[in-house]
């Protein structure tokens, strides 16, 4: 086999890696280089025990973990650690679950970097969306059906976030949304109010990846009652249903054997 070129994570202050939505599997190459080198990773509640699992034990782990409606580091805290450690010269890796730059305050993050003085590099990470389509057999974008993705959050800083509700309630659109549990029923309405069918197929993808991964189809008349079963970080894909779902979690589990 060709060696391949080594990241040097040595070159930045901090690295900003994409850790992927749990499973080891879905590590990048230069993901995985990344931990390898560096002397601090400063990581997210998200990021799974699998990956957590692959960094050297002589490197600093340091906990900043956030949940919606929940017990959170703040951002604050967070852009002090990250330039806290970023000073020493160390080789500091910032481990995001999914990919850094969705849904992950990345351009915060990077704010108090550059006002520090320091530098940085991103490595992407794949994202929950992806992962989970995957894993009910489906694609995100089909032609003849969708000719658009949204990725979109089920709340933000003010609450329940508001959307193109008219735009999502067209026939044949697919849209990823994260952090929708509390939300489910405030989604469900507005989606309803502007037209949507409640038959459209939602479906609940639980811990995306990981070991206990649960595909929860519903419809989007039944949505609020489907993540009520639901006690873990997911994803719900508004406008696909289950295929092929444990074939694809099959060959998952293949992979990590």
């Amino acid at each position: 086999m060709t060696d391949l070129p080594q990241f040097q994570p040595a070159q930045v202050a901090v690295t900003f890696v994409g850790a992927g939505p749990g499973a080891a599997a879905h590590l990048t190459l230069g993901a995985y280089r990344a931990l390898q080198g560096a002397d601090v990773v400063i990581h997210d509640r998200l990021v799974g025990a699998e990956v957590l699992a692959l960094v050297p034990p002589h490197v600093t782990l340091v906990d900043v973990g956030k949940e919606g409606f929940g017990p959170s580091t703040a951002q604050a805290d967070i852009n002090a650690a990250l330039v806290a450690h970023g000073v020493t010269g160390k080789r500091v890796v910032r481990l995001k679950g999914g990919d850094c730059g969705i849904f992950g305050r990345l351009d915060e993050e990077i704010d108090a970097i550059e006002a520090a003085g320091l530098s940085f590099a991103i490595l992407p990470g794949l994202t929950s969306a992806a992962v989970a389509a995957a894993g009910i057999g489906q694609s995100l974008t089909k032609r003849g059906r969708n000719r658009a993705l949204r990725i979109v959050t089920g709340h933000d800083m003010a609450g329940f976030a508001d959307q193109d509700w008219r735009g999502m309630a067209q026939a044949g659109e697919v849209t990823a949304i994260y952090m929708g549990k509390k939300s489910a029923r405030f989604i469900q309405g507005r989606l309803l109010m502007h037209g949507a069918d409640a038959a459209t197929p939602v479906t609940a993808v639980e811990n995306v990846s990981r070991a206990d991964q649960r595909v929860v189809a519903a419809t989007l008349g039944t949505l609020p009652q489907a993540v009520a079963t639901l006690d873990g970080p997911a994803v719900l894909l508004y406008g696909l249903a289950p295929r092929q779902a444990r074939i694809a979690l099959t060959q998952l589990q293949e992979a990590r054997a």
